[in-house]
């Protein structure tokens, strides 16, 4: 198990203690920052200065009570408990308070927040490679990029396999999915921002790939296990170079 440290983040409402981790081994100079608190959002934003960030992924809510229908037993996936997290959308606020710390955005499900989002040509679809199935043949993500709209072909197969075979949030998105976002959207030296963590999936992927990394959840189970797979995979990865 990591270490807990107890780190002071500065809020509008005054200071708050919380908990972040850090990776079971020492950092490196050459390794990058990766630091995590288990902390509301808006708090969260609300520690930094204007443009902190470079690019900021995220992957809110789609406020379609997803928690409450995804796992479905007869096509052997796993059940995740129903909490009722994706009942409502985040509001008009967090898209402000997120564009004011972040230079650029990636919004995954950006098609449920349009209302909230200013208008630009870059989007992202996500193709499952499989049509026709009990779910959407893709997602849609969308950028504060004045771009070309592209596609990544990533199979449902795939991304399970990326994942472990396995899921701690009922709508992970795979590793590759935020290593392809990286490479296509940003530029080392960069500093990254996810505000909904769940399985850290974005956070191991900017591990690897050498971005400063901060974030935040909210659900403590999702961010202990979180960390435990952040703790295994970066793990791996250093006795693996070792």
């Amino acid at each position: 198990m990591s270490e807990e440290q107890k780190i002071q983040v500065h809020t509008k409402t005054g200071m708050v203690y919380t908990t972040c981790y850090k990776p079971l081994f020492e950092r490196e100079k050459s390794n990058p920052i990766s630091e995590v608190v288990r902390l509301d959002n808006m708090e969260f934003m609300a520690a930094f200065p204007d443009k902190f960030f470079d690019l900021a992924i995220v992957d809110p809510p789609y406020g379609i009570n997803r928690s409450k229908n995804f796992g479905m037993a007869e096509f052997r996936w796993k059940q995740h408990n129903r909490s009722g997290w994706d009942a409502l959308i985040p509001s008009k606020e967090y898209f402000t308070e997120l564009e004011r710390v972040s230079k650029n955005q990636i919004v995954w499900g950006g098609n449920y927040f349009v209302e909230y989002l200013k208008p630009k040509m870059g989007w992202i679809f996500w193709d499952k490679m499989q049509t026709d199935f009990s779910t959407s043949d893709g997602e849609l993500a969308y950028t504060s990029f004045d771009c070309k709209l592209r596609r990544i072909n990533l199979s449902r197969g795939k991304a399970l396999a990326n994942n472990g075979g396995t899921t701690i949030h009922p709508t992970q998105k795979p590793k590759l999915l935020y290593r392809w976002c990286l490479d296509k959207y940003g530029k080392q030296g960069q500093k990254i921002l996810d505000t909904h963590l769940g399985s850290q999936s974005s956070r191991v992927a900017a591990w690897e790939m050498g971005f400063d990394f901060w974030g935040c959840e909210i659900d403590e189970q999702y961010f202990n296990e979180g960390n435990k797979r952040f703790e295994n995979e970066t793990m791996q990865t250093a006795l693996w170079v070792g």
